[in-house]
């Protein structure tokens, strides 16, 4: 048992590689398709949707396994410097690394759709994997952070990073709300970039799923997270997603941070 946390860091660092491999084969490909009475055979573009759709389950589960392995770490009360580092390992590939795959992606889609696409260098895309650098500062300061009040984040944590953007492949893929169709514009999704790299190295305290106390005056915003994204389920579908980060986001600013003195 003792082993059990540091087994399911593994798993969150294994279903982040995995992410970021049905990414890589996302590429467009053609397909032969030969029909009676054709004299030559069709070529027909692919364009692999089903890779990254997977790509944002694999990056589900990791979040799951992020939060187990810290919920039988206190429960078995095993708690040791490896585990944090790896915790952190794991985190920069699931929720850093397998993001920014992901945007390169879109951001590669988008621009390709552009006029002048073929003048575009690979510095256009480039801005994705600033989510995998900033998500390691992020995950390196939280380390050596020691006075951060309990229950609350110094900065946005990556798995919340990690999961809102692993919804954009079936936001894509389903387009509630016309909202996938706004993904096709790369200024749309340098802008999404850059706030989510500032969340992470921000100052802002981010409330923790798990509240410091369970009482309503401490546990009132996770409350409202659950209900409230739990209701909005069988209206937004596959955007409750974005629904809930923008929701966190909300109530981590209106959750009034106690004083470090206070501890």
């Amino acid at each position: 048992m003792k082993h059990l946390p540091n087994l399911l860091t593994l798993g969150n660092l294994f279903c982040g590689c995995i992410a970021i491999a049905y990414v890589l084969t996302a590429q467009p490909y053609t397909s032969m398709v030969v029909q009676q009475g054709m004299s030559t055979p069709a070529w027909n573009w692919v364009y692999g949707a089903e890779q990254i759709y997977m790509a944002s389950f694999f990056i589900a589960i990791a979040g799951v396994c992020d939060l187990l392995d810290g919920f039988t770490a206190r429960a078995l009360n095993i708690l040791s410097p490896i585990g944090k580092d790896l915790d952190s390992l794991a985190d920069v590939v699931s929720f850093g690394v397998a993001p920014s795959m992901i945007m390169y992606k879109f951001l590669w889609d988008a621009i390709m759709s552009e006029r002048n696409a073929m003048d575009v260098t690979m510095l256009g895309m480039c801005p994705a994997f600033l989510i995998a650098c900033f998500a390691a500062l992020r995950l390196a300061r939280f380390n050596i952070t020691t006075n951060v009040p309990k229950g609350f984040f110094q900065g946005m944590p990556t798995p919340a990073v990690g999961i809102f953007v692993a919804s954009f492949p079936l936001l894509m893929w389903y387009n509630p709300y016309n909202l996938g169709q706004l993904l096709h514009n790369r200024w749309v999704l340098y802008a999404i970039i850059g706030l989510l790299c500032w969340f992470m190295v921000s100052s802002i305290s981010f409330i923790k799923l798990m509240p410091a106390k369970w009482n309503l005056a401490s546990a009132w915003p996770q409350l409202i997270l659950v209900v409230g994204t739990l209701a909005a389920v069988p209206f937004l579908k596959v955007a409750v997603v974005p629904f809930a980060f923008v929701l966190y986001v909300i109530l981590s600013l209106l959750h009034r941070r106690p004083a470090v003195a206070a501890e």
